[in-house]
C-alpha cells in the first residue's frame, strides 16, 4: 500500500476514478444496511430464550417468599442484588436494582441532583449558577443528550488510550466549582474501546475538586462483553474513591440489555451506602418497585457469576467474527495509505475510525447515499459537534456477517475517496 500523501495530482486523480468505478457498482446494487446503533443481533437475543421458562404459574415467588406478582421490592430482590453486586464488584447493599434501562436510571440521578442537590447540605444543581459535565470524547451520544436536554454545560475532555486526559481533567475540576461531574464508559468505551488503566482509576478517585458535590457518572456498560479469551481488567472505582476518603463521588450503572434482552432486561445502580440510601429514600416517591417477575427470571436463567461468564462467551463467538470482518476490510482497505486510524477493541460494541481531518460527513454521507447508514458525523461528541469532523462510530453487533463484509468494503472506499477529495483540495 502507498501513502496517499506522497502521491501527486495525477495518481490522486487516477486513483480516484478507479474507485469511483467500484462506488457506482455498490450505488447499482439498491442495498440497505444499518449500522447505526450498537443493537444485539437476533442471534444474541435468541442466547436468552430460556428466560421465558423460568417462571410460570407455579413458580412466581422470590427465595424470601415475595409473591413476584404483588407490589413492594422499591431497589430489587434480594437475590437479584446478590447476583449482580457480584456483576458490578459491589456490596448488597451498595446496590439498586431498577427497570430494564440504565439510561433511565442515569436521567433519574440527574434529575435528582438537578432537583434535591447531591447530598443534603448541597444545593439543587438547578439553583446554582451555572452546572458543567466533563465529557471524556470520542463518548456515548445518549449521555451527551441527558445534559443538553438538562442544560448542562459539557466540556470535551480528550480520549487517550487508557481513559480521558487526567492532566486536563484534574486541572479543570481543581479550580472550577461550577464543574459537577465526569461521564466515564471505563471498559471497552464506547466508540473507543479504551479501558481505563489503574493509574486513571487512581486519579479520579483522588483529584482534588472545587466542587464538593462532584460526581463520577461511571456508565461500566461493557463489564463482561469480551470478544477474546483474555478479558481486560478494571480497577474497582468504588474501592479506590473509599480509599481517596470520597466514598460518595461516584455512581455506577450497569444493566444486561446487551447480555439478555435489549428491551427486557435488568438495569442497576451501585454507589457507597450512603448514596444508595438516599437514592432509596427519595425514589419511594417515584415508584412502588420495578418488574420483580423478571427479577427472578434473570436470576433463575444465569444462577450465578459463572453462568453470566459463560453466556457471555456465546455472545463473544456471536460477535467476534464480525469485529473481525471489520478489521480486515479496514486492513486490506486503508493499511499504509496514511489516511485513517482505527480501534481494535477486545471488548464492547463498536469500532472507532479517526479520517483524515474534515472527512467523516464525506465519508457517512458517502456510504448513505450507497444504501449504508452510519452513525451521523458528531455523534461521539458533545453537542454532535465534532470539532476535526474525523471520527466515525462502527457498529458491527446487529447485521449478519456478510452484510457487514459488503459494508465495510463500502466504507473503506468511501474513505479513500473523500480523503483523496482532502488532499487534492490542498493541491488546488
Amino acid at each position: 500500500m502507498e501513502d496517499f500523501n506522497r502521491f501527486d495530482e495525477q495518481q490522486l486523480r487516477q486513483t480516484k476514478e478507479k474507485l469511483i468505478v467500484r462506488y457506482e457498482e455498490f450505488k447499482s446494487r439498491s442495498i440497505s444496511l444499518d449500522m447505526t446503533r450498537g443493537k444485539p443481533c437476533p442471534e444474541q437475543l435468541d442466547l436468552a430464550m430460556g428466560l421465558f421458562d423460568c417462571v410460570d404459574a407455579g413458580h412466581f415467588t422470590a427465595e424470601d417468599g415475595t409473591d413476584c406478582r404483588n407490589y413492594g421490592g422499591l431497589d430489587g430482590l434480594p437475590e437479584a442484588k446478590g447476583l449482580f453486586a457480584k456483576l458490578m464488584d459491589v456490596g448488597t447493599d451498595e446496590i439498586i436494582i431498577g427497570g430494564n434501562s440504565s439510561l433511565n436510571m442515569m436521567h433519574d440521578a440527574f434529575m435528582r441532583a438537578m432537583v434535591n442537590g447531591v447530598t443534603e447540605d448541597s444545593p439543587p444543581w438547578k439553583l446554582q449558577p451555572k452546572v458543567k459535565f466533563l465529557c471524556p470524547s470520542p463518548g456515548y451520544d445518549r449521555h451527551f443528550f441527558v445534559c443538553q436536554y438538562l442544560g448542562i454545560e459539557m466540556i470535551t475532555i480528550a480520549m487517550n488510550a487508557d481513559g480521558p486526559d487526567m492532566d486536563t481533567v484534574e486541572s479543570l475540576v481543581a479550580k472550577d466549582d461550577s464543574i459537577k461531574g465526569i461521564w466515564c464508559v471505563p471498559k471497552y468505551s464506547n466508540p473507543t474501546g479504551a479501558v481505563y488503566s489503574d493509574s486513571v482509576v487512581e486519579r479520579l478517585a483522588n483529584m482534588p475538586t472545587k466542587a464538593d458535590d462532584f460526581l463520577i457518572f461511571w456508565d461500566n456498560a461493557y463489564v463482561v462483553h469480551h470478544l477474546g479469551e483474555k478479558p481486560a481488567g478494571l480497577d474497582n472505582i468504588l474501592a479506590a474513591c473509599k480509599r481517596a476518603g470520597h466514598p460518595d463521588r461516584v455512581l455506577i450503572f450497569g444493566s444486561t440489555s446487551k447480555i439478555s434482552f435489549a428491551s427486557a432486561g435488568l438495569a442497576m445502580m451501585a454507589g457507597s451506602k450512603a448514596n444508595m440510601d438516599r437514592a432509596r429514600k427519595q425514589m419511594s416517591f417515584q415508584t412502588i418497585g420495578p418488574d420483580k417477575l423478571n427479577q427472578v427470571r434473570h436470576v433463575r436463567f444465569f444462577k450465578n457469576m459463572a453462568g453470566i461468564e459463560d453466556h457471555m462467551k456465546k455472545h463473544a463467538a456471536i460477535l467476534k467474527p464480525k469485529f473481525d470482518a471489520v478489521q480486515e476490510a479496514l486492513e486490506t482497505a486503508l493499511a499504509g495509505k496514511n489516511i485513517a486510524d482505527w480501534s481494535q477493541p477486545e471488548g464492547g460494541y463498536f469500532v472507532s475510525v479517526d479520517t483524515l481531518e474534515g472527512c467523516a460527513q464525506p465519508v457517512v454521507q458517502l456510504a448513505a447515499e450507497a444504501g449504508v447508514k452510519l452513525t451521523p458525523a458528531g455523534s461521539t461528541f458533545p453537542y454532535m459537534q465534532d470539532p476535526l469532523n474525523r471520527n466515525i462510530r462502527l457498529a458491527p453487533s446487529f447485521p449478519p456477517l456478510a452484510d457487514i463484509r459488503l459494508a465495510m468494503e463500502l466504507v473503506g472506499i468511501c474513505i479513500q475517496l473523500a480523503s483523496i477529495d482532502k488532499l487534492l483540495a490542498k493541491i488546488e
